[in-house]
Parts: structure tokens; sequence; C-alpha cells
């Protein structure tokens, strides 16, 4: 299904208007982060199943994506690096 570091298609958009994410942390809940803004969201693990499309890339094959990572924007001080 998915792992660690894979990049993920979700059904609908970020308000930045991506929909890649990588997944950052998995567990009960799952962490993912905007491929478009870095913005991190955290779902139940039942959330993101349903709302998942497909995975792009997997973190396995070591494979280089053409997909653009996010871009390191400047940290406010509300942000938190995750």
């Amino acid at each position: 299904m998915y792992q660690l570091g894979d990049l993920v298609q979700m059904k609908k958009q970020h308000a930045c208007g991506t929909n890649r994410f990588e997944v950052v942390r998995l567990g009960m809940d799952i962490r993912i982060k905007c491929m478009g803004c870095g913005h991190a969201v955290l779902l139940p693990r039942r959330e993101f199943d349903k709302k998942l499309k497909k995975v792009l890339t997997t973190a396995e094959t070591g494979e280089q994506s053409t997909e653009p990572h996010y871009q390191v924007m400047q940290q406010g001080p509300n942000q938190t690096n995750f």
C-alpha cells in the first residue's frame, strides 16, 4: 500500500492547489506533508485510506521522482518543522 517517504496523490486538493503529499509519519495517525507549500496534516488512518487516490512514488524503490518537492518557505513565529 504505502510506506514512510512515499509520494501520494489525494482525491482533493490542498488549499495551495496541489494534491501531492509525502508520507512523513505512520502509525494510528498518518502525517502527510504538502508538496506545494510544505504544510503538514495529521489524519487518522481510516480517513487517510478514504482520501487516498494513488501512490505516485514508493520510497522502497529508491527511484528519483520527477515530482517537484515543496519549496522551503521562510519560517514564521508559529510554524514548526516536522
